[in-house]
């Protein structure tokens, strides 16, 4: 084999490789083990660390002591007993190559508090400051701020001191975890130990492991992007060796051209995908660079305050939030440790639509189905202009009810505010009946507000009367008739006041069934026609059909396609639009998913369309084309489409690797610049791109548009007309 200018450069890369492992000689600790730490009570303690390969390491903690012998790659690891709360304690680690003494080990419960800005806050910047801090002066409190620092390949260790808990220390601690802590304290009269590993501003998808990604379906895509990256993973070697031939191969050519005095073509670029990551918002960072390294610390649970930054997913959330409870159970190894964590609170947000951020508060709801977890809602505490509400007192008691009645098995704890249980049609009412009523349902203020919202046949949504009777509110409207379903809360800047008992809030929910719109019935193009697929969007990002005729469709001459939407509260709006048969194969009709194998880029013949939003020009025997496939795309006009800009996402675009990408299913009328409909980026959920008519701003066949979730009520169709 000829040698190339890459070998020399390969084997640097590896002896820098080497010379990054850690260097070994005096037996060493995680930087988190030190001074004034607190271990976890009634739990085998984990003591781990590093010392020359084979040295034997003894590790005392009080009169128990435990032995072992570090690895080859001088890696050692104890479990000392467990022990029942109390302290100080010294523990030490002794080896030929040294001795590690740490003072005033305290035993109790240990939390671990992570998430974005609003579980960084500390106590200093939270209600009350001053007289907060002039009375943290419980020395039984401890707190550790693991550093923020991302980091594209696990990191073995971090470094950040324990603080005890006095006037001097507590402005800079957590403030939910701390008011948690305040309460526990209280309750448990043992000591308290909080790591937090929390960054304002981040997202979740950074903090959850590969593992937790590889776990949850739903996210394959982001266990591609992971794998790329890593380069101990078959899929980035494979890449790097594809990478490297390509480059072996212009070397050649480019030496070639030298020889014979001849431009030199550009070297081919290095794969994004193949890069490592710099930003920390990307997948994994974060629990690479803050978490890994605390990975089997003994701990009682995890308390969690995120979401400002994906409020926008919807049910996809749910997923993400699975991905990362999972993940982090299965690297701990101690069971499925309990997760609490804080539904964000109301907040403007913009132009957002109203309902958005009430999908995400049901789907953060939804996240109580994954075992041992619990939600404190917070709607009744918000700063409406604040994204971080000042009261985090409430905060931590809420999170610590919840812990002392969960976890902690205290029965007499209510944990929780009323929560849906049932909705009953009785005539012209519903009859909304709730769990965890604490000895009754109140309004919190004494009148009942505007936050319930009925809904029925002939009648959008109104304002509800409402009336407590027992455990239900019973809901009725003037201007509802047949009420088919409800909704509590349903508005970015809802404040409701639905309480139980303790005085613990409603969280917003919706039930029932809502009156679809269906405009089939008044399109005269759609008599003969016959339904193929009907695919559910708001069940995003996975492609719902909620039926398939695909192999009953028999021989066709047409196919159709009807999007309906409704925005919000507004009026639902549609399209329809037909055309000659473009395959014989009605599997290829759907969405274009990889799985599929549609791929479809061409002309379409003899378009009937049909639709309500005035901008889109109907009639019949009308031109066009089709982009459906399941590939990223870009902007040149590789088919010539007449009228289409090659620097715009419009009506002719350029099909991209990978083939399993962000997705595309368009249809144009080519002549009069227009997209007809678009759906694009479904595996996004919420996040997907979905449209009637052109889209306004940089594109025009709304892709990037991530509108998805701004629809109440949305779903596509997909008939045929069969052959004679």
């Amino acid at each position: 084999m000829q040698r190339k200018p890459f070998a020399p450069i390969m084997a640097a890369m590896a002896l820098v490789a080497c010379l990054c492992t850690m260097t070994l000689g005096a037996v060493k600790l995680p930087g988190f083990f030190n001074d004034h730490m607190v271990l976890q009570r009634q739990m085998p303690i984990a003591v781990w660390g590093w010392a020359d390969p084979g040295e034997m390491v003894e590790v005392t903690l009080g009169d128990d002591t435990v032995k072992t012998t570090a690895n080859q790659d001088g890696q050692w690891k104890v479990a000392l007993p467990k022990r029942e709360a109390g302290g100080p304690l010294t523990l030490s680690i002794v080896s030929p190559s040294g001795k590690i003494t740490i003072n005033d080990v305290l035993v109790g419960e240990v939390w671990l508090c992570s998430g974005q800005s609003n579980m960084e806050w500390t106590v200093n910047r939270s209600n009350n400051a001053q007289a907060e801090i002039a009375a943290a002066t419980d020395d039984q409190i401890r707190h550790i701020k693991i550093p923020r620092v991302p980091s594209p390949s696990p990191r073995e260790d971090i470094s950040a001191p324990w603080q005890v808990c006095s006037p001097d220390t507590a402005g800079n601690f957590t403030a939910a975890g701390y008011f948690m802590a305040v309460k526990l304290r209280k309750e448990l009269n043992v000591p308290i130990g909080l790591i937090n590993s929390s960054w304002g501003g981040t997202r979740i998808e950074p903090w959850t492991p590969p593992v937790g990604f590889e776990m949850v379906p739903a996210l394959k895509w982001y266990v591609e992007w992971i794998n790329k990256r890593t380069p101990t993973n078959p899929a980035y070697r494979k890449g790097i060796e594809d990478y490297i031939a390509k480059a072996n191969q212009w070397i050649d050519s480019a030496e070639k051209a030298l020889k014979s005095n001849q431009a030199v073509a550009p070297m081919p670029a290095f794969p994004d995908d193949l890069k490592q990551s710099t930003n920390h918002q990307d997948p994994t960072m974060l629990y690479n660079g803050m978490i890994h390294a605390l990975v089997g610390y003994s701990m009682r649970g995890a308390i969690w305050y995120q979401g400002e930054s994906n409020h926008g997913e919807g049910m996809m959330y749910y997923e993400k939030t699975k991905a990362l409870v999972e993940g982090w159970r299965k690297l701990w190894g101690i069971g499925d440790f309990p997760y609490y964590y804080v539904q964000i609170a109301p907040y403007q947000y913009g132009n957002e639509p109203p309902h958005v951020l009430a999908e995400f508060w049901e789907a953060q709801a939804a996240c109580e189905q994954i075992p041992n977890t619990g939600m404190v809602v917070i709607n009744d505490i918000a700063t409406l202009n604040n994204i971080h509400p000042p009261n985090k007192q409430d905060v931590g008691d809420r999170l610590a009810r919840l812990a002392l009645h969960r976890t902690y098995g205290r029965e007499d704890v209510v944990d929780s505010g009323p929560t849906f249980k049932a909705m009953k049609i009785e005539g012209d009412s519903l009859r909304i009946t709730f769990d965890n009523t604490a000895g009754g349902l109140t309004w919190r203020d004494g009148k009942p507000g505007p936050y319930f919202q009925i809904i029925g046949e002939g009648a959008g949504w109104q304002t509800a009367d409402a009336k407590i009777d027992g455990d239900s509110v019973i809901l009725t409207s003037p201007k509802v008739k047949k009420p088919a379903a409800m909704r509590f809360a349903w508005h970015k800047l809802a404040e409701p006041n639905l309480v139980n008992g303790a005085g613990l809030p409603t969280s917003a929910f919706r039930a029932g069934e809502v009156p679809k719109p269906d405009f089939l019935s008044q399109i005269d193009d759609a008599a003969g026609y016959k339904l193929v697929y009907d695919v559910d969007l708001a069940k995003l990002p996975n492609i719902s059909y909620t039926q398939d005729n695909a192999k009953a469709a028999g021989k066709f001459d047409r196919v159709a396609y009807l999007l309906e939407l409704q925005p919000g509260n507004d009026a639902a709006r549609y399209v329809w639009v037909s055309m000659k048969a473009f395959t014989d194969d009605a599997s290829k009709l759907g969405v274009p998913t990889a799985a599929s194998g549609a791929f479809f880029a061409q002309k379409v013949d003899a378009m009937t369309v049909s639709s309500n939003v005035d901008s889109i020009k109907a009639g019949a025997n009308l031109p066009g084309n089709i982009e459906f496939w399941p590939n990223n795309y870009g902007t040149p006009n590789v088919k010539a489409v007449p009228g289409a800009d090659n620097a715009v996402y419009d009506t002719g675009d350029q099909p991209a690797e990978p083939r399993d990408g962000y997705g595309c299913m368009q249809i144009h009328n080519y002549p009069a610049k227009q997209t007809i409909m678009a759906f694009n980026n479904w595996k996004a959920g919420s996040g997907a791109d979905l449209g009637i008519g052109n889209s306004e701003g940089k594109t025009r066949d709304w892709t990037f548009n991530g509108n998805a979730g701004s629809y109440a009520y949305k779903r596509l169709r997909i008939f045929v007309r069969p052959a004679n």
